[in-house]
This record gives C-alpha cells, structure tokens and sequence, in this order.
C-alpha cells in the first residue's frame, strides 16, 4: 500500500486499497480502518481539514486496529 503524506497537524500520511483506509499519525501509530467506502476517503482527502474529518467521520464509525 502506497502512504501520500498529508497536510494536517494530525495526520501524517494516508492510504487506501479495495475498503481499507491506513492512517499514521504525528504522535505515532499506524492505523487500519475496515469498510471504508472510497466516497469517504476521497472526501477525507480533499477536506481542508483531514484530522477534523477523520475525527468526524472514521474515528469512531469503521472497525480498526492498530499495526504499527
């Protein structure tokens, strides 16, 4: 999976294949989110606040765990 870092003062860089949305973060960790439908992660991209986004619509709304 390809990371394209971000411009966000949370989020340091972002990936996304077939449903699964990966997130690694300025504090550490890398996250997996499952189910993600790509209309979520396209609209996580062009928000101009990702980390308001992600805190928003993903945090707490896709099962995930942490592999990194």
């Amino acid at each position: 999976m390809q990371m394209i870092p971000v411009s966000s003062s949370d989020l340091a860089a972002v990936g996304y294949a077939g449903t699964t949305l990966w997130i690694s973060f300025h504090s550490g960790g890398l996250y997996e989110y499952s189910g993600v439908p790509q209309s979520v992660y396209e609209s996580l991209m062009n928000a101009p606040s990702k980390g308001k986004y992600f805190h928003a619509y993903i945090k707490r709304s896709y099962p995930y765990r942490r592999i990194g």
